[in-house]
């Protein structure tokens, strides 16, 4: 349905015209046009407050994006300060001699349980299944770290 052309007025005006009488017709254009009026100024009101709202709106999501992207590069930089080579470098342990990665290569070992010696004295025979030993090895236990104060 598209814009009312000038035939659709004149039947609509014909209409009016029967049911209110020449007498009240001028009276129902100005209560129609007040209503215009009024409809227009609270429709322009509505929008100019929804613009407004929303440029707080913006304001506020710019902010929280701020916030947002300072943390997010506070807390970037803080961990890749402990994934940079300087920092495992200077890192040293009480009684522990510094050193260089690329000069000494790391090795894991794992220290041996207490009581975990060979049981097998060299007089026995192997048991079924196993390899004999021939010398008999001790395995110290690893002395216990200091407390390291942070």
């Amino acid at each position: 349905m598209g814009p009312v052309g000038v035939q659709e007025m004149v039947v609509i005006f014909l209409v009016a015209l029967v049911l209110f009488g020449p007498k009240k017709l001028p009276e129902l254009g100005k209560t129609i046009g007040k209503a215009i009026t009024e409809f227009r100024r609270a429709q322009s009101e509505l929008k100019s407050t929804f613009e407004s709202h929303m440029r707080e709106l913006e304001k506020e999501n710019e902010s929280i994006k701020e916030v947002t992207r300072s943390y997010t590069n506070e807390i970037y930089n803080h961990y890749t300060a402990y994934d940079s080579p300087s920092f495992s470098d200077s890192i040293t342990y009480p009684g522990a001699e510094p050193h260089s990665i690329e000069a000494n290569p790391s090795t894991v070992s794992v220290p041996a349980l207490q009581g975990a010696e060979a049981s097998v004295s060299p007089n026995e025979g192997p048991v079924s299944g196993t390899v004999p030993r021939t010398t008999e090895h001790t395995v110290s236990e690893p002395a216990a770290p200091e407390s390291i104060n942070t």
